[in-house]
């Protein structure tokens, strides 16, 4: 005779989750499992991808990697693409989200290593995430929420660029233009992402720079990677909030 209880949490753990957001789609179970570990593969095939195309129009930017680096970032991917596919389920705005994470986590490498975020890569990642995200309000009929997403990235864009004027933390050039795709990506599922994204990305990238500075016993580095601050609040958000 079968135990309800065990029975009930093996169906709890193979349903669908439920410390983060719910996701979109509808499978459960086994599939599901087997669902979001193709998307999390597909991420790291993605990743790898993305670090040969960087090497080929970025060359300065793009290596040399180390198998230890490629290893990382690949894995780092899997990860974000595999919690994403966990928040979103068999979505429309999926393929959208997992270019963010691919995007993300190059940028955040380059950032880390050029303290850089390049044109070529920040821009294209707005043009495409407006052109998903479009298609995914097409198909699901929601246009309000791609004009969000528009005005959230209009709106993180001014705010990043009024902090980089007024104040002296450090913020770049390229951490504003990095502001608009995280805007838009955080404004499409809603006012509250776009609040606390945009609030989470400044206030970690004081606490990276502060810690730093304890680091490196009271002396401010000239330059800090704020990037990789932005790209992982706006990812924690996206995943957490419903």
């Amino acid at each position: 005779m079968s135990d309800p209880a065990a029975a009930g949490t093996i169906s709890l753990l193979l349903g669908q989750p439920t410390l983060l957001a719910q996701p979109a789609g509808s499978l459960t179970g086994l599939p599901f499992i087997a669902f979001i570990a193709s998307v999390g593969l597909a991420g790291a095939c993605l990743s790898l991808l993305a670090e040969f195309l960087i090497q080929r129009a970025l060359p300065r930017l793009g290596g040399p990697l180390t198998a230890r680096m490629r290893l990382t970032t690949a894995a780092a991917t899997f990860a974000l693409s595999v919690l994403l596919a966990w928040r979103f389920g068999a979505s429309p705005e999926l393929p959208a989200y997992i270019l963010l994470a691919v995007a993300g986590v190059q940028l955040a490498r380059i950032d880390l290593q050029h303290h850089l975020l390049p044109n070529r890569m920040v821009l294209p990642l707005l043009g495409a995430g407006i052109v998903l995200l479009g298609a995914a309000a097409g198909v699901s009929g929601d246009a309000a929420s791609l004009l969000r997403g528009v005005a959230g990235a209009s709106i993180m864009f001014v705010l990043y660029l009024f902090l980089a004027l007024t104040s002296r933390n450090g913020l770049g050039m390229g951490d504003v233009k990095l502001a608009a795709p995280l805007g838009l990506y955080l404004g499409y599922l809603g006012w509250s992402h776009l609040f606390y994204g945009g609030a989470l990305g400044f206030v970690a990238g004081g606490a990276a720079s502060a810690l730093l500075v304890l680091k490196n016993r009271g002396n401010k580095p000239k330059e800090v990677a704020y990037g990789p601050s932005m790209l992982a609040a706006g990812l924690a958000i996206i995943l957490l909030l419903p």
